[in-house]
């Protein structure tokens, strides 16, 4: 088939990928905003291939609903392996097969050993991929995603002081700002994606620290006015 992405082709790739999509967080909007993300970057680097580039931002994250089924399956292989099927069954060149596959292997951010984005394509769609994590749209999805999934904003440490995410384990909003949002423009690849997360960034950290000052604050002045108005209510 031509691999050119002609208005045809690529109404014909959207429909698929709205086909698999179903994650609240990881929905066609998300799709997107990584898609037109990824265009501004590519518009920034030199011998980009926009047919390769265009296809694998449609069909990044069409294996998300087999990972939220089961944790241990990575949506990055899951979603490589079903554009593999699908456009060597609508008779796409192999070439260029493989290359969309490369990208949407390497576009997770806890990739594995040998699953780094070599290729421009893949570099552009790591960034963009990353970039709608960061600033207020990530902290909006990173929620979003954690009640979907039954996770907590926060967890309480032993002594019961509120974790704020660099020191716990478990999943929550506050571990996942700590571990991954406000690092993020540290990881990208392109210059053009490091200046977008850049921009973002200061909107993320501040509401952080300000939701983390309102729990905190809650729980420091909380458990004294507690036992205070039961004393006063057992007399």
């Amino acid at each position: 088939m031509e691999t050119e992405m002609t208005k045809k082709t690529y109404e014909q790739l959207e429909a698929y990928m709205k086909s698999c999509m179903q994650d609240s967080a990881h929905d066609m909007e998300h799709i997107y905003r990584v898609l037109y993300t990824a265009l501004d970057i590519a518009d920034h680097e030199k011998d980009v291939d926009y047919d390769v580039l265009i296809c694998a931002c449609l069909l990044h994250d069409i294996g998300r609903k087999a990972q939220f089924k089961n944790k241990k399956v990575c949506h990055a292989k899951a979603g490589a392996a079903m554009a593999v099927r699908y456009l060597t069954e609508q008779g796409f060149d192999k070439d260029y097969t493989a290359k969309v596959e490369h990208c949407i292997l390497a576009h997770r951010f806890r990739k594995g050993k040998g699953n780094q984005p070599d290729s421009t394509e893949a570099k552009i769609l790591f960034d963009a991929d990353k970039i709608d994590v960061t600033g207020a749209v990530g902290v909006a999805r990173t929620l979003q995603y954690g009640g979907h999934a039954s996770e907590p904003i926060y967890t309480r440490l032993t002594d019961g002081r509120i974790a704020d995410g660099e020191e716990e384990s478990a999943d929550s909003f506050f571990h996942e700002y700590r571990h991954k949002l406000c690092n993020i423009h540290e990881k990208l690849y392109t210059k053009r994606g490091r200046e977008i997360a850049g921009e973002r960034k200061a909107a993320a950290e501040a509401f952080y620290k300000s939701l983390y000052r309102e729990v905190t604050g809650a729980f420091q002045t909380g458990p004294e006015l507690l036992e205070r108005s039961l004393k006063a209510g057992g007399q």
